[in-house]
């Protein structure tokens, strides 16, 4: 099922993002107690601060841009999305990298495909893999 928001409530929530007040949810990437004066914190370890800033952009604003990011950076993000399990972005950023890092993908296969497997949700990867595998074993 595929939903929009409307562009207001988008523009809002991008707004809320940008403003440094007026958060109810503090969210730290590192190890910290779970509550902290009335507010609730995750504790995210395995997600770096700028992943989570990339990660939290989608999610308020629907945009992404992952063309500061290299290979390596975007699979590991890919990971850091997949613990929070946003499976929207787990496909587009799957789909970044088969289009458009083709060539990293190409280079480190084995490497793709052992992090792949690690992931149920990576199926696109995996299938790239495969048939990668498969043309040329």
């Amino acid at each position: 099922m595929a939903f929009e928001y409307s562009q207001k409530v988008i523009n809002d929530y991008e707004k809320l993002l940008e403003t440094d007040e007026g958060y109810d949810v503090i969210i730290h990437a590192g190890e910290n107690e779970n509550k902290e004066n009335g507010k609730f914190i995750f504790n995210l370890p395995n997600i770096s601060p700028q992943f989570f800033k990339i990660i939290l952009r989608f999610i308020y604003c629907g945009k992404i841009d992952l063309t500061k990011l290299q290979g390596l950076d975007i699979l590991e993000l890919l990971v850091a999305v997949d613990e929070l399990k946003i499976q929207t972005l787990i496909l587009c950023v799957q789909e970044y990298l088969i289009k458009l890092q083709y060539e990293y993908l190409q280079q480190n296969l084995t490497e793709i495909l052992e992090a792949v497997y690690r992931h149920e949700t990576f199926t696109e990867l995996w299938n790239f893999c495969l048939g990668n595998i498969c043309k040329e074993p």
